[in-house]
């Protein structure tokens, strides 16, 4: 299934929801979901294409997320396949000097996480009541296999960030939960291959250009 950016309405995103990612950055993890969010011009398709990303701002980290796309508008005790029509392997690219400088200061973190094309998605797939979301995805550079996640590990699981996030801001249609990384993130350089799998499946390859 192919989408454009056009078809997107809000980028919800979920910060520290895997323990050792919260660990490796020195973060407490939050006692309740930790939610940000992203303008709709940062998503962009791991298509195979080349992929423009700032330079002269620091260093700019990847992190590998499940995404979850709504066909519908959240009611509470919806099931979770009624509301989400399909998901992903995403990436929640952040400009990690400009992040730390933001928190230093109290700021909000839309510089570091919101420009454009700060939100890679791989190929979407169907998302139906026989699902099996315990799978591993995964995220290679350059040919290394550099971050492994599964859901298992998540702090706070799909079900408990839908009501969250539906019940505080509202689901709908074309909206994109981003749903947290695990430990592992690193710098992109210039020239760097980006591949992302589920279950070990490719689902999405593009060159980074900085």
């Amino acid at each position: 299934m192919t989408f454009t950016q056009s078809d997107y309405r809000n980028i919800l995103c979920v910060g520290r929801n895997y323990r050792l990612h919260a660990a490796e950055l020195g973060n407490a993890v939050p006692e309740s979901p930790m939610i940000f969010s992203k303008p709709t011009h940062a998503a962009v398709a791991l298509d195979g294409s080349a992929i423009a990303l700032p330079a002269g701002e620091g260093a700019i980290h990847y992190e590998t997320e499940l995404v979850f796309l709504a066909g519908r508008r959240f009611e509470p005790g919806i099931a979770l396949h009624e509301l989400y029509t399909h998901f992903a392997v995403g990436l929640d690219l952040t400009l990690r000097d400009v992040q730390e400088g933001l928190k230093a200061k109290g700021y909000p973190w839309l510089a570091a996480k919101g420009f454009r094309h700060s939100a890679p998605l791989g190929r979407w797939l169907i998302f139906g009541a026989e699902t099996n979301l315990a799978a591993d995805f995964s995220f290679h550079l350059n040919g290394e296999e550099v971050q492994r996640g599964n859901v298992r590990d998540m702090v706070f699981g799909l079900r408990e960030l839908t009501d969250h996030v539906g019940a505080r801001y509202g689901i709908g249609p074309g909206d994109l939960l981003f749903t947290g990384t695990p430990a592992g993130v690193g710098a992109l350089r210039d020239g760097d291959r980006a591949e992302l799998f589920w279950n070990e499946q490719p689902v999405g390859e593009g060159t980074f250009r900085i």
